[in-house]
């Protein structure tokens, strides 16, 4: 008996909704977007619960995890802003502040103790003492390795006696969490350790199954569910992931573009030396325009050559 077009057609329509359903159901946030993460830390059990993991402590010891703005205010003209991802003061004052990042950046140290310094200074203000400054820590949480020659997944960086080893002030801190480093799962891990691989979760089964050994990532994922249930909240994440893979796309097409650019200058100018030197002279300018961030600066400089000599003569290169 020959079938129906039109009961073929429903049938299909059919199963395609049922896999539309399926897959809208199966979606979930990942913490490592930084949009996702910075939702989760609304929520106040979950930051004192991630802060009493990194601090060593139980949570009943942190107290008033308030939110702090996470715009570094300017104390010049000519000063540069720091935006934080999470900013967070403690009852006795002290300030941490939380960095998701999840592509390699090669300046991140540079990066995290300008915002860390930032952050410490911004602290006391004209007329007051230095016994007013209170203990700053900043938090890499990365999902590459960063540290290249070994796997160790957790660090804690203090000011200390390059020879003795002794601390000299506790006053600064930061640590850094390698996502990518984590080692095989193992019985009674570190809270850290079991919030470290929270973060780093990359499905629903994977967040399910965590849940069911922590009643604290078990409430985290309860919020993170609710969150990705919310349509506009997902909208929002789905956005901020497409502006993340298109800067990244934007810089790996001006990082080629300028090193062709640099190329031909180099064969313009006939010599090896010259080629050298052209070549070298557009990847810096490349790194100098990529850690402000003028993106747009570094593919119109790869296409307009008057404009890349202007930018070479800004930067002095």
């Amino acid at each position: 008996m020959k079938e129906n077009k039109k009961s073929v057609s429903t049938r299909r329509a059919s199963s395609h909704c049922k896999a539309s359903k399926e897959k809208k159901e199966d979606f979930i946030m990942l913490p490592t977007v930084d949009f996702c993460f910075k939702e989760l830390m609304q929520n106040d059990n979950i930051r004192k619960n991630i802060i009493a993991a990194l601090l060593n402590v139980p949570p009943s010891e942190v107290e008033n995890t308030e939110l702090m703005p996470t715009i570094l205010r300017k104390e010049s003209k000519d000063d540069k802003y720091g935006i934080l991802d999470v900013r967070v003061r403690l009852k006795d004052g002290e300030q941490i502040d939380f960095e998701m990042q999840v592509e390699a950046f090669d300046c991140w140290a540079n990066r995290s103790v300008y915002y860390l310094s930032k952050m410490y200074a911004g602290e006391i203000k004209e007329g007051e003492g230095y016994d007013c400054l209170k203990k700053c820590i900043h938090v890499s949480i990365l999902a590459y390795d960063h540290f290249r020659d070994d796997k160790e997944c957790y660090r804690r960086i203090a000011f200390c006696d390059t020879k003795t080893g002794k601390l000299y002030t506790d006053l600064m801190e930061m640590h850094i969490l390698e996502l990518s480093k984590l080692p095989p799962e193992e019985k009674n891990e570190t809270s850290l350790l079991q919030w470290m691989r929270f973060l780093g979760g990359k499905t629903r089964k994977d967040f399910e199954e965590m849940a069911k050994k922590n009643s604290e990532l078990e409430e985290a994922y309860d919020v993170l569910d609710k969150l990705s249930a919310d349509e506009k909240k997902r909208l929002e994440y789905e956005t901020r992931q497409r502006a993340i893979r298109d800067y990244n796309i934007g810089m790996l097409t001006a990082e080629r573009r300028g090193i062709e650019a640099g190329r031909k200058i180099g064969i313009e100018e006939g010599r090896e030396e010259g080629r050298t030197e052209g070549v070298n002279r557009i990847n810096q300018l490349n790194i100098e325009l990529s850690k402000l961030g003028r993106t747009e600066d570094i593919l119109k400089a790869a296409v307009d050559k008057e404009y890349q000599e202007k930018l070479l003569k800004e930067f002095e290169l």
